[in-house]
């Protein structure tokens, strides 16, 4: 965990309160030790951001949950707009 924190530049209880809230729920090693994945690392970062805006934790979670939500739509968007270009030929 000391390690995360300090690549992200945080305090390691920041990323217990995160894994408290169930925000990240990281791996454990043998002896007990926090693993975070990159995908928890930069959901912490996108938290951290949140929280400097002065959102409290369950309004980053959140908020972060409806930005994937919608980078998720907007890809299933361009996935069927392709797939009827493609059905749809040349000048439809």
């Amino acid at each position: 965990m000391g390690q995360a924190a300090e690549l992200l530049g945080v305090q390691p209880a920041f990323l217990r309160s995160l894994d408290a809230a169930g925000v990240l729920q990281p791996q454990r090693s043998g002896g007990g030790h926090r693993r975070y994945s990159r995908r928890q690392l930069e959901l912490a970062t996108r938290m951290r951001e949140l929280f400097d805006q002065g959102m409290t934790l369950d309004a980053a979670a959140r908020i972060v949950e409806l930005q994937d939500q919608l980078d998720r739509a907007r890809a299933r968007i361009a996935e069927l707009e392709a797939a009827f270009d493609r059905v749809a030929g040349p000048g439809r």
